[in-house]
Order: structure tokens, then C-alpha cells, then sequence
């Protein structure tokens, strides 16, 4: 069974809309850049042509990958929304044992980055805090050990 990608609409029309950029603009700009360089002549010791040709290889993988993940893609309907849990396109406010406060969002996969506090329902964090409610506390299995933490709140986005 293929994999599925948890994420939310908006995500998906950034992916369409990325997808529609790449296979029309992206690709003539690609097309005019190697139709220059071959104008250049020998094309064994081109740097252009060859620069060209790998940018277009570029395009082509990320046109694949898009393509793949909403061939694959599992729209995310919070399904935990009324029953006021811990579920997939919520923010979720939690306190470690030390006392301090932060929030993340919980996302698919395809969304997850830590360095926004996106994080992915399939990371220890996601897996540990999916489900709970406000005032459950829960331990979060990462690869660095063990730690425990509280849920103070819980927000839709939207």
C-alpha cells in the first residue's frame, strides 16, 4: 500500500499551485535556458548546457514528488474538533516538567517543521499528544529519553 500524506487543504492548494508553476513557467524558462546553451555550441564542454540540463532534471523530480504526494494525499479533517481533543490542524499549548510553556501545531508529515513548531502527528511528540485533552498530562517517548508533559491548551486554527 502506498503511503498517504496527511495535509490540510490549504497545503494542498499550495502544492496544486506550486505544481501548475512548475510545469508551465518553470519548465519554458528551463526550455529557453538549455535551448541558449545549445546555441553556445560543442555541447561536451558546454557548462551551461550541462547546468541547464540539471535544473531541468531538478524540475522533473520535484514535478514527481508533488505529483506523488497528492496522488496520496489524505485531506485532514479534524475529526477530534468537537470533542475538544488533541487532533491533526490544532494548536496545542503544553508544559514541560521545568515549568515552561510552548506551543506547537500539529501537522501532517508533508507540513511538519520544527523550526515553525509544525510539528508531525507521526514524531514521538505527535504520537504522545494526539488524543489527549485539556489538563492530560503524557510522556513523550524521543530518541533523547523520556519526558513528561501537560496539555494547557487547545486552539482551531481557521
Amino acid at each position: 500500500m502506498a503511503k498517504e500524506f496527511k495535509i490540510t487543504s490549504l497545503r494542498l492548494a499550495d502544492l496544486e499551485k506550486e505544481l501548475n508553476y512548475l510545469k508551465t513557467t518553470r519548465e519554458r524558462e528551463i526550455a529557453a535556458m538549455i535551448a541558449e546553451a545549445r546555441s553556445y555550441g560543442d555541447l561536451s564542454e558546454n557548462s551551461e548546457y550541462d547546468a541547464a540540463k540539471n535544473e531541468q532534471a531538478k524540475l522533473y523530480g520535484r514535478i514527481a514528488e508533488i505529483e506523488d504526494i497528492l496522488s496520496h494525499a489524505v485531506i485532514i479533517e479534524d475529526e477530534n474538533e468537537a470533542s475538544g481533543l488533541v487532533g491533526l490542524g490544532c494548536v496545542v499549548t503544553v508544559e514541560d516538567e521545568s515549568g515552561k510553556k510552548v506551543s506547537y501545531k500539529i501537522t501532517g508529515s508533508q507540513e511538519a517543521n520544527p523550526m515553525e513548531f509544525k510539528i508531525s502527528d507521526d514524531s514521538p511528540f505527535g504520537r504522545a499528544v494526539v488524543g489527549k485533552a485539556i489538563g492530560d498530562k503524557f510522556t513523550v517517548n524521543a530518541p533523547s529519553g523520556s519526558y513528561t508533559m501537560k496539555v494547557l491548551d487547545i486552539t482551531r486554527e481557521g
